[in-house]
C-alpha cells in the first residue's frame, strides 16, 4: 500500500500514477475518473483529547468521553466517536481530492459503515475506489462518479466504510 502525506496516489490496472498538485497541477473532471481506479492519501492522527472534546460535545457516549467507563465497557477502553473519523476522512478527502476536483457539490452518501473502533493515536488514511462514472443524459456538461470510501487504520485494517457520489463537470462541456 502507498499512501502519500503530501499528495494523492492513484492506481489504475496494477500501474502507479501520481497525481499530486506538484506534479500534475489542475482539475479532475469527470473523465479523469475510471471505473476501478483506487485513490489513496493520508494521513491524520486521532488525539485523545480531540476525541473527548468532540464526543462530550457531538455524541456524549461514556465509551467516547470517560476513559474509566471506556475501560468497562464492551471496547475495553475509549473509542471515537463514529462521526468523528468520518469527520476527519471527510478533511483528508477535502485536503487531497475533493480541492482538485471539479465538483458540483453530493447528493449524498449510502452505506455507512462503523467496522472496527477507532482508538486514542490511530493513524488514519482514506482510500477511494471509483465504482462508477455516468454523464448526465439530461445536463451534458456534468456527470455522477461514485466511489467507495474506506478509512483505515496504521496496520491497514479498514475502520469505517461508505459509499458516495459527486456531481463532477466535464472537460469542455458547453
Amino acid at each position: 500500500m502507498c499512501i502519500t502525506r503530501t499528495g494523492l496516489v492513484a492506481y489504475e490496472e496494477e500501474n502507479l500514477i501520481n497525481i499530486s498538485e506538484r506534479e500534475q497541477p489542475g482539475v479532475l473532471y469527470l473523465e479523469d475518473h475510471v471505473p476501478g481506479s483506487v485513490y489513496e492519501f493520508g494521513s491524520i492522527v486521532m488525539d485523545e483529547k480531540a476525541m473527548i472534546d468532540f464526543a462530550s460535545q457531538y455524541d456524549p457516549q461514556a465509551f467516547h468521553t470517560d476513559p474509566v467507563a471506556a475501560a468497562k465497557s464492551s471496547f475495553g477502553g475509549l473509542v471515537a466517536s463514529g462521526w468523528h473519523s468520518v469527520v476527519l476522512a471527510t478533511r483528508l478527502l477535502v485536503d487531497h481530492y475533493f480541492s482538485r476536483l471539479a465538483n458540483l457539490g453530493s447528493p449524498g452518501i449510502d452505506e455507512l459503515r462503523w467496522l472496527k473502533p477507532v482508538r486514542p493515536g490511530d493513524e488514519l488514511s482514506v482510500r477511494l475506489t471509483i465504482l462508477e462514472v455516468r454523464p448526465s443524459k439530461s445536463k451534458t456538461d456534468r456527470g455522477v462518479v461514485k466511489g467507495l470510501v474506506e478509512v483505515l487504520n496504521q496496520a491497514g485494517e479498514v475502520l469505517t466504510t461508505w459509499k458516495g457520489a459527486n456531481i463532477v463537470l466535464r472537460k469542455n462541456a458547453g
